[in-house]
């Protein structure tokens, strides 16, 4: 579609923003109600599994889409996830409990992953490299946005409307979207002589699913299991035979979903490792801060918008510059280990918090990984769109995502069994430190009853049932009320904390791996014959 003229491709880039800007903010909006929606619904030891679905089914459907939208053009699989997309959140308002959020989220995910996935390979169709480094700066802005919009609507629905409103109140939008991808995105033709590889993405599925189904369901706590127990080991079993097969079966089929020709060059292989772990740093910022000021500082969802605000800015500033900044010079790697250094600093500054921390600390933290957030996401999709024939640039944007998703899911995962073990191993301590229980059995059956509320953290999550509860008590008991609250909110932010640890870790291992990114001219409308990377297979055999 590069040979478009200004108008039409400006045209079709506004449907396209539209789309994922639907995408982004029915995204940004459920980080802050989260915690009270939980709080609602119940459930907290299954909090992460509402994230983790919709990461998972996202990672499988933007890998499945990225090589079938090369194939049949990107315009009917945009319009298959919007629509996909608003089923899953009209359903998810619907809940009455956290396994049917589950279920609807998954539904909400795969639309999301159709959605990100072909959005991105658009923008490749439309742009050579060096005008897209533009473009991929105003798509970094749109998350911004939407960052930035997200939280404070978010947090003002369910301080004073019904939670469920989360999922509706953009609805419209899709609507919109729908009908401009519609009049104004070309009709893709088929490419002859492709085929669909239905076993290599029955295989790449089978090894995904298992996997993050165990990290998800190792560890200590209710639901869980050990590491050792024959279910997660059983589940690693099935993840590596997954996996010997799908890489037999990418070896021999004329089309592979994700040619491993591609991990050839370094560009790629190194562009998608740094991808996977600057998401699975991220993700824990992301999800675990808005658990930290409202559980640990008692800040209402609306306040909590206000938090996360500058960190949403300060990504937009810089997400839209380095894409100007790239697209001038054509140059990257320096803004990408420059950013992720910065992104590094942030998650590091976030572990030290304590429940003391004030407030205008935290922020200033949050902007610091905002600043570097912004400078490095838009770079390590443009890296690997640049490195690849334009011909693949759907299946390798398609893996750049999945990697990210793989990231995340895997990070939050991860971060999720470390803060269940955390909180509970605090809690002991803190136990052992009073000389009796965490939680004291008083004699009062009335104030028992009351101080009961502090056995689930998750109603830490629920600042007007604290705030009611400590009203409802004489003032002889309310000091003891607040002192088992300031146990509790100190076990959550240890818990809390740690994940910061884990993410900063994570973050420190992506600049590193980003020191090895080989750097190469970013193509553009004046050097169409520059030489490109194009891996196939060599040995290949007649698919069905």
């Amino acid at each position: 579609m590069t040979h478009l003229s200004d108008k039409k491709k400006l045209t079709i880039m506004i449907a396209i923003i539209t789309s994922l800007f639907f995408a982004a903010i029915n995204q940004t909006i459920i980080g802050i109600a989260m915690p009270r929606i939980i709080a609602k619904l119940g459930g907290m030891d299954y909090y992460s599994w509402c994230i983790t679905i919709y990461l998972l089914t996202s990672t499988v459907a933007s890998i499945l889409v990225g090589k079938i939208s090369d194939i049949y053009g990107r315009r009917p699989f945009l319009l298959l996830g919007i629509g996909v997309f608003s089923i899953g959140a009209f359903l998810s308002g619907f809940s009455t409990d956290i396994f049917q959020l589950i279920s609807f989220r998954a539904i909400q995910g795969a639309g999301a992953g159709i959605i990100m996935s072909t959005v991105f390979t658009a923008v490749g169709d439309l742009y050579e490299p060096r005008e897209r480094a533009k473009w991929s700066g105003v798509l970094s802005a749109v998350f911004g946005i939407s960052s930035v919009a997200g939280p404070l609507l978010g947090g003002y629905i369910v301080d004073h409307l019904d939670w469920h409103w989360v999922f509706w109140i953009f609805l419209p939008l899709g609507i919109i979207a729908f009908i401009l991808i519609l009049l104004n995105f070309p009709k893709g033709t088929k490419r002859e002589g492709e085929s669909i590889d239905y076993w290599g993405s029955l295989f790449l599925t089978s090894t995904i699913v298992p996997l993050l189904l165990a990290l998800s369901l190792a560890g200590d706590g209710p639901h869980k299991y050990a590491w050792g127990s024959w279910q997660i080991l059983g589940l690693f079993a099935v993840t590596i035979v997954a996996l010997l097969i799908f890489i037999w079966v990418q070896m021999r089929v004329k089309s592979p979903v994700l040619p491993l020709g591609l991990f050839k060059n370094s560009i790629f292989t190194v562009s998608n490792l740094v991808s996977f772990f600057l998401n699975a740093g991220m993700m824990g910022a992301i999800i675990y801060v808005p658990f930290f000021v409202q559980g640990v500082k008692g800040i209402s969802p609306t306040l909590a918008g206000y938090v996360a605000m500058p960190m949403s800015i300060a990504m937009l500033v810089t997400s839209a510059l380095s894409g100007q900044f790239i697209s001038k010079t054509g140059k990257y790697k320096k803004m990408g280990i420059v950013g992720l250094t910065v992104m590094t600093v942030g998650i590091s500054c976030l572990y030290s918090m304590t429940p003391e921390t004030p407030i205008y600390l935290l922020i200033v933290y949050l902007i610091v990984l905002g600043l570097g957030l912004g400078a490095a996401m838009p770079v390590f999709t443009l890296t690997v769109q640049n490195a690849v024939a334009p011909h693949q640039i759907g299946v390798a944007t398609a893996s750049s995502q999945l990697f990210r998703n793989l990231g995340g899911t895997i990070g939050i995962a991860v971060m999720g069994s470390i803060m269940s073990a955390s909180i509970a191993k605090k809690m002991t301590e803190l136990a052992g430190a009073k000389g009796g229980d965490a939680i004291p059995v008083s004699t009062d059956p009335v104030l028992g009853e009351k101080l009961a509320i502090f056995n689930n953290p998750q109603n830490l999550l629920d600042q007007p049932k604290i705030e009611a509860t400590l009203k409802s008590l004489p003032p002889e008991s309310q000091v003891l009320f607040s002192k088992m609250l300031d146990t509790v909110q100190e076990a959550l932010s240890y818990a809390i904390t740690t994940t910061f640890l884990v993410g900063a870790i994570m973050a420190a291992i992506a600049v590193l791996l980003s020191c090895f990114l080989k750097e190469i001219p970013l193509r553009s409308g004046k050097n169409m014959g520059q030489k490109v990377v194009d891996m196939k297979p060599k040995m290949t055999i007649k698919q069905k």
